[in-house]
């Protein structure tokens, strides 16, 4: 009797360890932000969990395309925002990669799970370069943020990552944007090029990539960090604000700066589209992005505003 009472125990202390730990699974999964409230609050984190998409999908007043690496302002800036133009309640933002979001508004819908998005944006931010190829489907563009490079790595550091040329050792996970739709990733690449001449580049992005010690992502302002705190992933180059956010919010992880003869520099433009569904509303939020308040976000996330 006593060896099958402490089989039993042994048994459900092994189950409640178990258990504990598949509910730790997605501890730090998003959304990272505070969502908006609702009569029903219901995100199941790995499941039905969509950080991407923003407020009010149904019959919004305005509706905004953010390039993915800016969704820590968002709240802050759509609340600050009506504030300041009270007349606009309802609005949609999405946060999706640059390029998938191109690709969107060129075709005309998203679908993301099993529901569909045909919204029209009013107003689009992205890199320079981005917007400066998209020029024919505005009416006018501004600057309004800038950004540079660093590394996000565990807490601690325990692969003591130095800098970029250390991403090429063979033992080191590296989480990547996939420069097919991140412009951050054709960018990680010129100061791979900087650092260690195209044998750096060459070594992280293709020799590293097909034996897997590279990944590259679909979302990297998602996955990165994700794979980072599920010790997925040794360290990973992301815009500066990313790693500053990451540990804004206290999660376990450091910023390895970049010095600056290696990295490189963003600028981040916000284009009201011509067929801006919302022409008013469209103009009224490009004036408030690039004014003193949402300045003042950006740098609160670790983005610079000259």
């Amino acid at each position: 009797m006593k060896y099958i009472y402490q089989f039993v125990l042994t048994s459900v202390i092994i189950i409640a360890l178990n258990s504990a730990a598949k509910a730790q699974d997605h501890r730090f999964d998003p959304p990272w932000n505070t969502p908006p409230q609702s009569s029903v609050m219901f995100t199941v984190p790995g499941i039905d969990n969509v950080p991407d998409l923003f407020g009010d999908i149904n019959d919004p007043q305005l509706v905004i395309f953010f390039a993915g690496n800016q969704f820590m302002c968002v709240d802050d800036l759509l609340t600050a925002f009506k504030k300041a133009y009270p007349q606009y309640q309802r609005v949609f933002a999405e946060t999706l990669p640059p390029g998938i979001l191109a690709k969107q508004i060129a075709g005309g819908s998203v679908t993301i799970g099993n529901m569909r998005i045909t919204l029209k944006p009013d107003v689009f931010t992205a890199g320079k370069g981005l917007i400066d190829q998209m020029a024919d489907s505005f009416t006018y563009t501004a600057p309004y943020a800038y950004n540079n490079l660093a590394i996000m790595v565990q807490k601690g550091n325990p692969k003591n990552i130095k800098g970029l040329t250390d991403l090429a050792k063979p033992e080191i996970r590296i989480s990547m944007p996939n420069p097919a739709w991140e412009g951050i990733g054709k960018l990680i690449e010129k100061a791979y090029v900087i650092a260690g001449t195209e044998t750096l580049r060459r070594k992280i992005m293709e020799d590293k990539v097909k034996d897997g010690s590279t990944y590259l992502t679909q979302i990297h302002h998602r996955e990165t960090p994700m794979r980072i705190l599920y010790n997925q992933a040794d360290a990973a180059p992301v815009w500066h604000s990313e790693a500053y956010y990451q540990k804004l919010i206290g999660h376990p992880t450091e910023l390895v700066e970049i010095p600056a003869s290696q990295n490189v520099s963003e600028t981040y433009v916000a284009a009201q589209l011509k067929t801006a569904p919302h022409a008013q509303a469209a103009k009224d939020f490009m004036d408030f992005l690039t004014g003193p308040t949402a300045k003042a976000i950006y740098n609160k996330y670790g983005f610079t505003t000259k």
